[in-house]
């Protein structure tokens, strides 16, 4: 799969040592300018569904796996390679030196009406729930979490690249694909 972006945590001095690998896989879920979000009340930002793929678990079952217990999400199908997003940040356990994060996302489809979904606890506290919402909005809302939070962090700074190659690789009318 591509990569469609590498970044370094400013704080990481160097890729020296050892690394903790986690790999994710995400879904993009498009119905027209209208996409399937996470919003999470505690970082006020809106992120892919998605999260990390277990061990002995491969990419797409780890994606639909993710996409049904926090969304609800039925009938994952048309599962198509959009990219990969390489992260490396700070680790602060004894266990690595730094943490290599490699998010894996597809597009794929769903069906219309979502069923409950099973979020984990920690989720729960952090006030998240799926929601379908504008692109362009989603965007802007976590531009705009960046520029009046200092501690926004990688996370959302990852979900916002993604949402804007998303626009400029996938939307039909968007200005974005038109200068590509």
């Amino acid at each position: 799969m591509r990569i469609l972006k590498s970044t370094v945590h400013p704080d990481l001095g160097s890729l020296d040592g050892e690394p903790l690998e986690r790999i994710a896989a995400r879904a993009i879920v498009l119905k027209g300018d209208e996409i399937l979000l996470m919003y999470t009340e505690r970082y006020h930002d809106y992120t892919l569904p998605g999260g990390g793929v277990d061990q002995g678990e491969n990419l797409i079952e780890g994606l639909k796996r993710e996409l049904s217990e926090e969304t609800g999400a039925q009938n994952v199908r048309d599962i198509q390679p959009f990219g990969c997003y390489e992260e490396y940040r700070p680790w602060y356990k004894d266990d690595a030196d730094y943490m290599h994060m490699l998010s894996y996302c597809y597009l794929c489809k769903i069906d219309d009406e979502l069923a409950e979904n099973a979020l984990e606890d920690y989720e729960i506290s952090n006030g998240m729930k799926p929601v379908w919402l504008n692109i362009h909005s989603a965007i802007a809302h976590n531009l705009e979490t960046i520029a009046s939070n200092p501690k926004a962090g990688m996370s959302v700074e990852r979900e916002t690249f993604l949402l804007q190659k998303v626009v400029a690789e996938c939307l039909i009318n968007s200005p974005l694909k038109q200068a590509v």
